[in-house]
């Protein structure tokens, strides 16, 4: 019972880590974005990209978030 316990508690904290993660890697993009030399094409992937994650961010799907946002970090060349 406790080692249920225990695993509970940690998949309920990493999901608190992944949700506080996805504000941050957006305040990255939205920083980036203007400096960035992209053609018109990869600069509407970016904003895509990152309004899908800020959107799934606010559905709870921080996983789902994190992926549309390192795209879009990878797009811009951020690591």
């Amino acid at each position: 019972m406790k080692r249920i316990a225990v695993l509970v508690a940690l998949m309920f904290l990493s999901s608190l880590a992944l949700a506080n993660s996805c504000p941050r890697h957006m305040k990255e993009i939205d920083a980036a974005l203007p400096k960035a030399k992209l053609d018109p094409k990869q600069a509407l992937e970016v904003k895509k990209l990152r309004a899908e994650g800020e959107r799934l961010h606010k559905a709870g799907k921080h996983a789902e978030s994190e992926a549309a946002l390192g795209k879009a970090k990878s797009v811009l060349g951020i690591k």
